[in-house]
């Protein structure tokens, strides 16, 4: 399965598929004994036989092509890599550019849909980057397409939004698959809920992914109580505190005022709040701790708060594995 990676912001799309397809203990990654360099690498097991070691089954997924247009991101993600990526916007990219590919993989800008923007929607330059994923998926006849969005997506403009794109994805010949999936059952203590969309082009395998039954969760929820967290929301800020778990937004580093607090190590026994450090948001994310490192604070609050759940992508890909055995 080869996939290009876009608006890949810091590797969350990479990180979850590693974490589901490579053969390996634990979480496939060490961040003390594996780190060379700056760069994370993966720990290899070949299994014993039994399936014991390995989530793969054999089936290679590779990412052929990374594209963004934040040079702090990209930055974060060469280094993780070991790529060289330049900071490129994909309006400028001819699809002739891009390598063949079985899957494009792409969390579209979001913050034109959200409910905590202005949700201007396709107005808005943010909200026409779907288009160039179809761009090039018309182009290139791309197989798959697994696609990502703030739950805003769905109700935005009274739901005409939402109707456009499953439109548009049917009329180059996708069959689509979509649902609501929230972060806080796939293992981080993090309430954050956000639209899977899987078109399967027409005349291709066409494995059913999504939706996950509601009683099938891929991998147990944390206990919310281990993370006593506020949400300071701008508006909100000023006048009364919202108790519950964390949600990071893409712009939590700017003026601390969307900054998730946390209290102190022992709630019960204080009411100090402090910020989560990037550190914590690496984790609420399902990231390694530093993954980020390297740019400035603010740049690595932007950079989780942009990024995927990892824990999510990697259930998906998983489940992915098993339904489709032509992989």
């Amino acid at each position: 399965m080869k996939y290009i990676d876009l608006f890949g912001g810091i590797g969350g799309f990479s990180y979850g598929i590693k974490q589901a397809t490579e053969k390996n203990k634990g979480n496939g990654w060490n961040t003390k004994k594996h780190c060379k360099d700056g760069k994370y690498k993966p720990i290899i097991n070949r299994g014993d036989g039994n399936g014991r070691g390995s989530y793969s089954n054999n089936r290679k997924w590779e990412c052929v092509w990374y594209c963004d247009n934040d040079k702090y991101a990209v930055q974060t993600y060469n280094k993780n890599y070991g790529t060289n990526y330049k900071a490129t916007d994909i309006t400028t990219i001819g699809a002739t550019d891009i390598p063949d590919h079985d899957l494009i993989c792409g969390g579209f800008p979001c913050q034109t849909f959200s409910l905590a923007g202005s949700r201007k929607g396709f107005s808005d330059i943010r909200g026409t980057m779907f288009f160039e994923i179809m761009r090039i998926a018309k182009a290139k006849r791309t197989k798959y397409l697994f696609l990502e969005n703030v739950k805003g997506l769905l109700n935005h403009n009274k739901g005409k939004t939402f109707t456009t794109i499953l439109q548009t994805m049917e009329k180059l010949g996708y069959e689509v698959e979509w649902m609501v999936l929230n972060s806080k059952f796939f293992g981080v203590p993090q309430n954050r809920e956000r639209v899977f969309i899987i078109g399967s082009l027409s005349g291709e395998p066409r494995p059913e992914i999504l939706p996950f039954r509601e009683d099938a969760k891929e991998i147990p929820g944390v206990s919310q109580d281990k993370l006593s967290v506020f949400t300071q929301e701008r508006k909100e800020f000023r006048t009364h505190k919202t108790e519950g778990t964390p949600t990071l937004k893409n712009r939590m580093g700017t003026g601390g005022n969307n900054v998730p607090m946390v209290h102190s190590l022992f709630p019960r026994l204080t009411k100090e709040l402090r910020r989560l450090t990037p550190i914590e948001c690496e984790r609420l994310q399902g990231f390694p701790d530093n993954w980020t490192e390297g740019v400035s604070d603010t740049q690595r609050y932007k950079q989780c708060g942009n990024a995927v759940t990892t824990n999510v992508i990697k259930s998906i890909v998983r489940r992915w594995n098993e339904k489709d055995n032509t992989l």
